[in-house]
């Protein structure tokens, strides 16, 4: 018996007759270049829609490394600009050692011209009372800093020292109005004393004459008179000299010849000169 609906299909022959056609052309295209002209137009043809398939990973691509470029170059950015710091911050540094070391051979070139056993200390604080001129220094009573000793810097007498803990002291600066020190005019050993005024910047002889022989630009020293500082340590450049008919004596304004404002590094003089 026959099936109604059974037909015969030509598939069969179409797929073997596309898989002969099929080898026959990978044959040509492997030995022979007959296909090349037929590549080349189906290239041409199909490259459009190749590139637009492939569009939007290039397009992925793209922005990803542009992001990444952007991430990269900002992290680069802040880190030259640690590194800018770090080498302000070094370069400030060498700069403030650089001046530290230069104050330091001042001071040690003082020291080598004094004939005196010194100490060198350094300025640690400053006492936050208007009304007195004192700092405090890093010696104390354990490194042999005595009350009276005389304190210097390496442009001159900067003061006393007036208190002393165990690992610390306070020096009174020559400048503040509390304190007096005798001095002698290099020029002509004139004598007087030099009281401070409460001015850094500022100091008065104590009652000269208006016929004292003294002028505009002359040092003092100090005279050694007292025992308490010893002779001929700079005290101050005479800055002016006032003189009234009406007044017995002449007013003279010195200036200190130490750095009271400025110097980190003091030296405490331990000891007085033997012929003293």
């Amino acid at each position: 018996m026959k099936a109604l609906f059974l037909r015969r299909s030509g598939a069969g022959y179409l797929l073997l007759g596309l898989v002969a056609a099929s080898l026959g052309l990978v044959y040509l295209d492997t030995n022979t270049r007959t296909l090349e002209p037929a590549r080349d137009v189906l290239g041409s043809v199909v490259y459009p829609g190749q590139v637009a398939v492939e569009s939007p990973y290039w397009f992925a691509a793209a922005a990803i490394e542009a992001v990444s470029s952007r991430a990269s170059l900002l992290a680069r950015l802040d880190e030259l600009e640690l590194q800018n710091l770090e080498l302000t911050r070094v370069a400030m540094r060498l700069q403030a050692l650089s001046t530290e070391n230069d104050r330091m051979r001042e001071l040690l070139g003082s020291r080598a011209r004094l004939p005196t056993e010194v100490m060198i200390a350094e300025l640690v604080g400053v006492v936050p009372n208007p009304d007195t001129l004192q700092v405090i220094i890093d010696k104390g009573t354990q490194d042999g800093v005595r009350i009276g000793q005389a304190v210097i810097d390496a442009e001159g007498l900067f003061g006393q020292v007036v208190e002393t803990s165990r690992f610390s002291s306070w020096v009174l600066q020559i400048a503040d109005v509390s304190h007096a020190v005798p001095v002698e005019l290099m020029r002509n050993g004139l004598r007087s004393i030099a009281g401070g005024t409460g001015q850094i910047d500022l100091l008065l002889l104590e009652n000269v004459p208006v016929t004292a022989d003294i002028r505009q630009g002359d040092l003092l020293l100090t005279s050694g008179l007292g025992g308490r500082f010893p002779r001929g340590y700079p005290v101050g450049q005479v800055q002016s000299v006032l003189t009234e008919r009406t007044r017995a004596f002449a007013q003279v304004s010195v200036k200190p010849s130490a750095l009271l404002d400025r110097s980190s590094y003091l030296l405490v003089v331990l000891s007085a000169p033997v012929h003293e």
